[in-house]
């Protein structure tokens, strides 16, 4: 088969190139493409032959074959559940800040500095996934610990806001503790606050 791709820029048609030198070429995920095997543009992240392209440049497409499983993405969150708990309980306590009480019992009201300390340990939750997830690491130490990362549909990492409304969704499913039920339910395995955010969570090499 003869391997002819084009570069389209608004009107201008530029080529043909074989796909190695595409591949040499500046080209990014909207770069428009003709293929030998259609007349009409395409973006270059749509294309099968460029992933290895893409991937050595540390951009991952979500695909079904790398949709992280539900066991990776659970031990991942207890990962940063239980140590940034642990953390910030320490330096609360050991600070004077918050006084837990050491005669609280099931059924008796809600003392404040217990408040407190959740207010401080979810506010802390949110700040760290959020920045984790919108800078070079693509996702919290634990989600690196079992090589997931956070990607938007273009393969790309999140940008501030974006993963601030995601991790705000997760913070939120904390408080009623079904963090990862609509998983389940979700096409390509995301949970709501995931298919709000426009967000995905794959595994890579």
């Amino acid at each position: 088969m003869n391997e002819e791709y084009y570069l389209v820029a608004g009107d201008d048609k530029k080529g043909p190139y074989t796909l190695d030198e595409l591949m040499d070429m500046d080209i990014d995920i909207h770069t428009e493409i003709i293929t030998p095997l259609s007349d009409k543009p395409q973006y270059a992240s749509e294309l099968p032959e460029l992933n290895d392209y893409f991937e050595a440049q540390g951009i991952y497409f979500p695909t079904e074959d790398n949709l992280a499983p539900f066991g990776k993405r659970i031990a991942a969150f207890l990962i940063d559940y239980f140590g940034i708990y642990i953390i910030v309980s320490n330096i609360a306590t050991r600070t004077g800040w918050v006084a837990l009480p050491t005669d609280y019992r099931i059924g008796m009201p809600v003392p404040n500095s217990m408040l407190v300390l959740t207010i401080s340990f979810l506010t802390t939750f949110l700040v760290y996934n959020t920045i984790c997830e919108a800078t070079g690491l693509k996702g919290s130490l634990g989600k690196r610990m079992f090589k997931l990362s956070v990607v938007d549909i273009d393969g790309k990492g999140l940008s501030l806001p974006r993963a601030f409304l995601r991790n705000l969704g997760v913070t939120l499913s904390i408080t009623i503790w079904v963090p990862f039920l609509s998983v389940y339910f979700s096409e390509h395995r995301q949970a709501w606050y995931d298919s709000l955010a426009k967000t995905y969570i794959i595994t890579t090499p």
